[in-house]
């Protein structure tokens, strides 16, 4: 179900950048102070975190798929941002990122309500955080971060001798799961592309020409320079 969102926000040939992880708090946790954002808190354009709209089309240069293992009702706590905050030009004052200078947050910070098995996609270029949780029974999530197919912040991949994740991962997967592991490098140089008819995904395979790859192994020693 996910697999058009993530072509969209991500573009084809979409990769799983860092490592999933799962993210659980009892009643009282403190919660995390903002972070993120185009723009960082000393006011540098973050590329690698970045998003930009361009020719009517959203680019992601990181982004986040959060899943919900449970209940996250209205005023539990846990997941916050500041909407709109991926198009910003200017930094996160700083006294907003901390709440220090600010006692009334509402309607600058929200907090997304969810039910288990909800997923919240968000830009890591989003001004983000979380509030310290409230309910009696513990905060579930489980995070992943998705790139384009030629961007890669975490390295992760990189662990064993080869470009890959760990072996243990591999165990089992489809080539659709496969595909979304690869390490970054263009789709046109022969990526396994997700795709999906709405009902079932696939592969698809995008190359240059044969004429083209020929002529780069016989220059470069290599199909792909």
């Amino acid at each position: 179900k996910l697999v058009p969102y993530l072509k969209e926000l991500c573009g084809e040939g979409y990769r799983l950048d860092h490592q999933p992880l799962t993210i659980a708090s009892d009643k009282g946790a403190e919660g995390f102070s903002l972070h993120g954002g185009t723009v960082s808190a000393e006011g540098q354009y973050t590329p690698y975190l970045a998003y930009t709209y361009s020719h009517g089309k959203m680019f992601n240069n990181l982004l986040a798929a959060s899943f919900s293992l449970v209940d996250h009702p209205k005023g539990s706590g846990g997941f916050i941002a500041i909407p709109g905050s991926h198009k910003a030009n200017f930094p996160t004052p700083s006294s907003l990122i901390d709440g220090s200078g600010h006692e009334d947050l509402r309607g600058v910070i929200v907090q997304p309500e969810t039910k288990a098995g909800d997923v919240v996609l968000f830009s890591e270029g989003t001004v983000h955080g979380a509030a310290p949780w409230n309910m009696d029974y513990q905060r579930r999530l489980i995070l992943y971060r998705f790139a384009p197919s030629f961007i890669g912040y975490g390295r992760a991949y990189t662990n064993d001798a080869a470009p890959r994740w760990p072996a243990s991962y591999y165990e089992g997967m489809s080539a659709e799961e496969l595909a979304v592991l690869e390490p970054p490098y263009n789709v046109r140089l022969d990526r396994p592309l997700v795709t999906t008819d709405g009902t079932s995904v696939g592969i698809e395979v995008k190359s240059r020409s044969e004429a083209k790859k020929d002529f780069d192994e016989r220059v470069f020693s290599t199909k792909y320079f």
